[in-house]
């Protein structure tokens, strides 16, 4: 069995931005339920982090499979 390589920092980016917006999405939550419309700047940095996620995940993949081609 191959060993597990290590996460790319491509892709430890992608967890971090997934972890801020599930986060982001957690407080704006807590805003809007205890009346506070700071709530909608906790939604903008949420859709922001989200877009980064995927922006993150498809470079990783991106190079992963170009990697793959030119050692392939």
């Amino acid at each position: 069995m191959p060993p597990v390589p290590p996460p790319s920092p491509t892709r430890r980016l992608a967890l971090y931005t997934l972890a801020v917006c599930v986060l982001a999405v957690a407080a704006a939550v807590v805003s809007f339920v205890q009346g506070s419309f700071l709530g909608v700047v906790w939604v903008l940095l949420a859709g922001l982090s989200s877009n980064m996620t995927w922006y993150y995940m498809k470079r990783d993949k991106m190079r992963r499979g170009a990697g793959a081609d030119v050692s392939g």
